[in-house]
C-alpha cells in the first residue's frame, strides 16, 4: 500500500472518530439534560414536601388530642408518637427541625395537643411540660365583677353580645349541663329561688387566652369555669372538714372582694363578718345593698338600706343567697384563714385605710373623725 493510500485510511478513521465523539457528546448532553430536568422537578417536589411538613396538620382544628410521652422517650420515638396521633405530618421532618434548632430536651407527661399547633408551639410544649400556643387574643377578667360586667367585657373582645352571654348563663338547660360537667363546684345551691343569676361569682378572675377568632359562648364560659374548678380544688378538703360548701365560700369571699380597697386587710374584714355571724348580728355591708338595687352608686343612702331584698344584709341576717361578684384568691384565702380579732365594726377613710373597732361608740367616733364633711 502506498503512502497516499495510508493517509486516506487514517483520514477516514479520523472522520469516523469525530463522528463518534459528536454522537457521544450528544448522548451525554441528552442524558445530562434529562438528569437536570428530573433534578429540577424532584427538587421542587422535595421543597414542596418539606414545606408542607413544616405546617400544622389542620390550622383550623379546635380538637385536642391526649398524647402520652413516656419517661425516657427519645426525639425519634416522640416524633413517631406525634405522627401516629396525627399531630404532625412527618416524624422525620419534625426530628430534623428540632435538631436544627438544637431542641431535644423534652419532658415526659400527658399533653393535650392540637392539629392546629405549629412545630415551634409543639416544641415549646414538650420542653416546658405545658401546652404552649400563641393565643389569637386574651380576655382579662378582674376581681370584683358581676356577671353582667363580665358579659360587657366579653362583648368588647368577641362577637358574643352581652345579651347572648346573659341568655346563655341564665338558660336552665345550660345550668343543667354545666352542673353535670362541674359537680364539685356547681351544686343545687345555685338554684335557690332567691338567686339572681346561678353563675354569679363562679367565673374566676383571670386573663384567659383564646386560640380561635370567634369562640362560642359555651367555650368562653367553660374556659372560665375550668379556672374556677382548678383554683377551688385545693379548698375542697377544708370545706368538707368545716361542713361548708363551695357556694358558701364564694359568697363569703365576694363580700370581702367588694369591700376591699387597695389597702384593705381582707383577713381582718373576714374576722368582723365571722364575729357578727357568731352573735347573729346583721353583716350590714353596703355592696350587698347595691347588688340588691341592681345599680352602682357612689354613695349608699339611708333609704337604700331599707330595700326589701334577700341580698340586703341590712335587713336579712347571715350571708346573702349567693355571691355578689367574682372573688380573687386573696379574698378566698381570707375566708379560710381570717385574722383572730374581736372587731365588730370597720370603715374605710377617704384614703382607703380601714379602721376597726369592737364597739359601736368607737365606730361612731371613727365616722366623725375620718368621714366628716362627706
Amino acid at each position: 500500500m502506498g503512502k497516499d493510500s495510508k493517509k486516506d485510511v487514517m483520514f477516514e478513521k479520523m472522520i469516523e472518530q469525530k463522528k463518534e465523539v459528536k454522537i457521544v457528546r450528544r448522548i451525554v448532553f441528552a442524558i445530562a439534560l434529562v438528569v437536570l430536568i428530573i433534578g429540577l422537578v424532584g427538587s421542587r417536589a422535595v421543597y414542596k414536601y418539606i414545606t408542607e411538613s413544616l405546617q400544622p396538620v389542620d390550622p383550623d382544628s379546635e380538637e385536642t388530642i391526649e398524647v402520652e410521652i413516656p419517661i425516657g422517650s427519645g426525639l425519634s420515638s416522640i416524633a413517631e408518637t406525634l405522627e401516629d396521633e396525627g399531630i404532625i405530618r412527618n416524624a422525620k421532618i419534625f426530628k430534623y427541625y428540632a435538631k436544627f434548632n438544637n431542641e431535644s430536651q423534652f419532658q415526659a407527661g400527658t399533653y393535650a395537643l392540637s392539629k392546629s399547633m405549629t412545630l415551634d408551639e409543639l416544641i415549646q410544649s414538650l420542653k416546658t411540660g405545658k401546652v404552649y400556643r400563641e393565643p389569637v387574643f386574651t380576655i382579662a377578667i378582674p376581681e370584683g365583677l358581676t356577671l353582667k360586667q363580665i358579659a360587657k367585657i366579653v362583648e368588647k373582645k368577641t362577637s358574643i353580645t352581652e345579651q347572648a352571654f346573659m341568655s346563655y348563663v341564665e338558660d336552665e338547660k345550660t345550668i343543667d349541663d354545666l352542673m353535670g360537667k362541674y359537680p364539685n363546684i356547681l351544686t343545687d345551691e345555685i338554684r335557690n329561688e332567691n338567686i339572681k343569676y346561678p353563675l354569679e361569682g363562679y367565673l374566676f378572675p383571670a386573663t384567659y387566652p383564646f386560640y380561635e377568632e370567634n369562640p362560642s359562648v359555651e367555650t368562653v364560659v367553660e374556659t372560665m369555669l375550668d379556672a374556677t374548678a382548678a383554683n377551688l380544688t385545693p379548698y375542697l378538703t377544708y370545706l368538707q372538714e368545716q361542713e361548708k360548701s363551695v357556694h358558701w365560700l364564694l359568697t363569703f369571699a365576694s363580700l370581702l372582694e367588694r369591700e376591699a380597697t387597695a389597702k384593705t386587710d381582707r383577713e381582718t374584714i373576714a374576722s368582723v363578718f365571722y364575729n357578727r355571724l357568731d352573735i347573729d348580728m346583721p353583716l350590714q355591708t353596703d355592696p350587698t345593698v347595691l347588688y340588691a338595687l341592681g345599680e352602682h352608686k357612689d354613695r349608699v343612702l339611708y333609704s337604700d338600706l331599707e330595700v326589701q331584698d334577700p341580698y340586703n344584709t341590712y335587713v336579712v341576717k347571715g350571708l346573702p343567697p349567693g355571691p355578689i361578684s367574682n372573688a380573687g384568691k386573696s379574698s378566698i384565702d381570707a375566708v379560710v384563714e381570717p385574722s383572730d380579732t374581736d372587731y365588730l365594726y370597720f370603715l374605710a377613710d377617704k384614703e382607703g385605710n380601714n379602721h376597726f373597732t369592737n364597739s359601736y361608740e368607737e365606730h361612731l367616733k371613727n365616722q366623725a373623725k375620718y368621714l366628716s364633711g362627706d
